[in-house]
């Protein structure tokens, strides 16, 4: 595609995304389907087509699924201090509110949603979800468990992340 996409309800920003390729992001590279197949995303509101998005499936699923766990593996993320983690959380949200307005001119394009709804609602929600969930990497710790079961025992349960899941 990599042309502009002209609208009236966007800006700039969000019409030069439009007008790029949209591929998969595995393994920290952006990819074609690995069959190559695409398909096409409309406006609701008038039925134009708005782009052309990489079609994945189970091929890709599976190598998303084997980068990650790579990535888990070998990957800065699972020896990261609770700490560091939640400054990234933090930053991503910086990230989604710098740019809240094209985002928003995004959702809204993509399912018919008034503007403002997308701005205040998905996107100011959308930054605050890692906020919030930032401020837990530092408070999951173990905790003792009481046991019902004769005799004295001990229990603790430390969670820790496990790898990729979905």
């Amino acid at each position: 595609m990599d042309t502009l996409f002209v609208h009236p309800r966007i800006g700039r920003a969000a019409a030069e995304f439009l007008g790029k390729k949209h591929r998969l992001f595995i393994g920290g590279k952006w990819v074609d389907a690995k069959s190559g197949k695409t398909f096409d995303t409309y406006d609701p509101g008038t039925g134009r087509v708005i782009g052309q998005v990489a079609e994945g499936d189970a091929a890709d699923t599976d190598a998303a699924d084997a980068a990650a766990r790579q990535a888990f593996e070998s990957g800065p993320w699972s020896r990261m201090s609770p700490g560091e983690r939640g400054k990234l959380m933090w930053k991503l949200a910086e990230l989604i509110d710098a740019n809240g307005d094209e985002l928003a001119e995004l959702e809204s394009l993509n399912n018919g949603k008034p503007l403002a709804t997308a701005r205040l609602g998905d996107v100011a929600g959308s930054a605050e979800m890692p906020r919030y969930t930032s401020g837990w990497a530092t408070k999951i710790t173990g905790e003792t468990l009481s046991v019902s079961a004769p005799g004295n025992y001990h229990t603790f349960t430390l969670r820790e992340p496990i790898g990729v899941v979905g």
